[in-house]
């Protein structure tokens, strides 16, 4: 059986779950906050054995492969611990994506100018799905430009984000344009600073010492043997 910042004390999750997803959240958070991330949302799926999605970020919203390595390990034995599922599943940590949830204030902040879609807890003047554009937000609320609104009725609606039960961006042209250009970005710079380690000088080494010392095996045995060394299990 099977992912310390005080950003999330200030920047909480105004969307959250509930059932056995929001045990699994309350044991998630304080190990994701103590390595540098943030939780986004959890999901337990029952397709093909149980799964439980353990969605992460770190706060300016990367999350690498390595990251969710990082993730897996710490979190896998907390949970093996508290054991909060009866029965058992994969532990499965990602990124958000490009279609992302959003689930802060700081998510509908970040994203204002994108076209959302949001699914309330209850209905709101007798409808609980709403599509369009993100204006921003006012207070914990967020104004969403609708692009669904029937003759007669207001174009713009504010909807309070503690009372979603999802809101998630929606694929477009314009989303995955600028998830494209942000990758060449994160591309071009990691490449950068695999230049810049390339120009760095080598550490200063003593040549002067004696052609014996050099003859001398590396990385050997501690029983004498010449043989190289390898790790544990090759």
């Amino acid at each position: 059986m099977m992912e310390t910042t005080h950003q999330a004390d200030n920047d909480p999750r105004l969307i959250v779950e509930q059932g056995v997803a929001a045990r699994v959240a309350a044991i998630a958070e304080p190990v994701l906050e103590g390595l540098g991330f943030r939780l986004v949302r959890v999901r337990i799926s029952g397709l093909a054995g149980c799964t439980v999605q353990v969605m992460a970020e770190r706060p300016d919203g990367t999350m690498t492969i390595d990251d969710c390595e990082t993730v897996s390990r710490a979190l896998s034995p907390v949970l093996d611990v508290a054991d909060p599922i009866e029965r058992a599943y994969r532990l499965e940590i990602s990124s958000p994506g490009i279609d992302r949830p959003l689930v802060r204030r700081s998510d509908f902040e970040r994203h204002t100018g994108t076209a959302i879609k949001v699914e309330m807890a209850a209905a709101i003047d007798g409808r609980r799905r709403f599509r369009g554009l993100l204006l921003g937000t006012d207070g914990d609320a967020a104004r969403l430009r609708r692009d669904d609104a029937a003759a007669g009725e207001p174009a713009e609606v504010l909807l309070p984000i503690g009372e979603m039960a999802e809101a998630k961006i929606t694929l477009d042209n314009a989303v995955i344009a600028e998830s494209l250009k942000r990758g060449k970005t994160q591309l071009r710079e990691a490449r950068d600073e695999q230049a810049r380690s390339a120009r760095k000088s080598k550490p200063w080494r003593d040549t002067r010492r004696n052609r014996a010392d050099e003859a001398c095996p590396q990385h050997s045995r501690p029983n004498g043997n010449s043989r190289p060394a390898q790790n544990e299990g090759e």
